[in-house]
């Protein structure tokens, strides 16, 4: 039996990635990919999503890995930048996922409270997770559902607050991942 690690996968949306970086030199703002998108997918078809929500969508890789990882789900993913909305759009349609990845432009806030209830992902990666930010989302969480937060290490009192908030026992079941403990993993309780 060999100990040697396997290698992974090819990234099926490495181009998105590629484009997601090169618009980030280019637009000069805050795009930036999550690191490890097959890892969403996967815990997104560990879940057995049907309903995911994604907070930033930049250009559409990480919907992309959660449509991978839970082909029978249906993503809600909010960016406020309009040209980002654009450009993930095209990339929905370039990857033969109309219909499974829906692309909503607003602040996060604001779509949120047009959203029903009940979904069995969420994951926040917008620049700085806020308090109000939490909240929404958790009311939009089944019992048991998965929330995915990202860049707690961004933002200062907010992303403290934020993070504090996902400590709390008897709202969520939380573990970190990475040394930084930049994202987290929680379960609504």
């Amino acid at each position: 039996m060999s100990t040697k690690p396997k290698r992974a996968e090819p990234d099926p949306f490495a181009s998105v990635r590629a484009a997601t970086d090169a618009h980030r030199a280019q637009h000069g703002c805050g795009a930036y990919p999550y690191a490890n998108g097959a890892l969403l997918g996967v815990l997104a078809g560990a879940a057995n999503a049907r309903r995911i929500l994604e907070l930033g969508t930049a250009l559409g890789y990480t919907a992309m890995w959660f449509a991978h990882g839970a082909p029978g789900a249906v993503v809600d993913t909010v960016e406020r930048d309009e040209e980002h909305v654009r450009l993930a759009r095209e990339n929905v349609t370039a990857n033969d996922l109309d219909g499974h990845i829906i692309v909503h432009h607003g602040d996060f806030v604001d779509v949120l409270s047009g959203l029903d209830s009940g979904y069995d992902v969420a994951f926040f990666d917008g620049f700085s997770p806020s308090p109000p930010v939490l909240k929404s989302l958790r009311g939009l969480l089944r019992t048991r559902g998965v929330l995915i937060s990202a860049n707690l290490t961004h933002g200062g009192k907010e992303a403290e607050a934020y993070r504090t908030g996902l400590m709390n026992r008897k709202l969520w079941l939380t573990g970190f991942i990475g040394t930084e403990g930049e994202t987290a993993v929680s379960i609504k309780l």
